[in-house]
């Protein structure tokens, strides 16, 4: 579990759908989200937007990794790609997202979205710019 020192404070849209971090350190992170019925879609599974959102979001917080909750650093997404691999069967949602290359200000992600069970549902890749707070 993720030092509760360390976590900021939910954005918006991240209070409102629920997810939370878990996992935080140089290079990856890994958030949670736990199946709610205002999720799904009319298939009964996850919105892919749901999906997209934390892939999103997962890849830009593991290139923004700084160790120290005063020294915030941000990233803006320059480019996302989903790829939708299957449906989802357990009841967590889990994102994973890891720094693939990069520099000073432009990085390379890519993530994961799957289930505790190990199913996954989508891989992403994202190019992201780096900014201070």
């Amino acid at each position: 579990m993720i030092d509760p020192d360390l976590v900021e404070d939910p954005y918006p849209l991240q209070k409102h759908l629920g997810f939370y971090i878990t996992e935080w350190r140089e290079g990856f992170a890994r958030f949670e989200l736990p199946m709610e019925d205002f999720l799904m879609n009319r298939y009964g599974i996850p919105h892919g937007g749901v999906h997209a959102v934390m892939a999103d979001t997962v890849m830009g917080y593991c290139g923004c990794y700084t160790g120290d909750p005063k020294a915030k650093e941000l990233a803006m997404t320059l480019n996302l790609s989903v790829n939708y691999v299957g449906p989802l069967k357990g009841k967590v949602i889990i994102a994973e997202g890891t720094v693939t290359g990069g520099g000073a200000k432009t990085f390379f992600a890519e993530a994961v979205i799957k289930d505790e069970d190990g199913n996954v549902a989508a891989r992403a890749t994202g190019v992201f710019r780096r900014r201070g707070k």
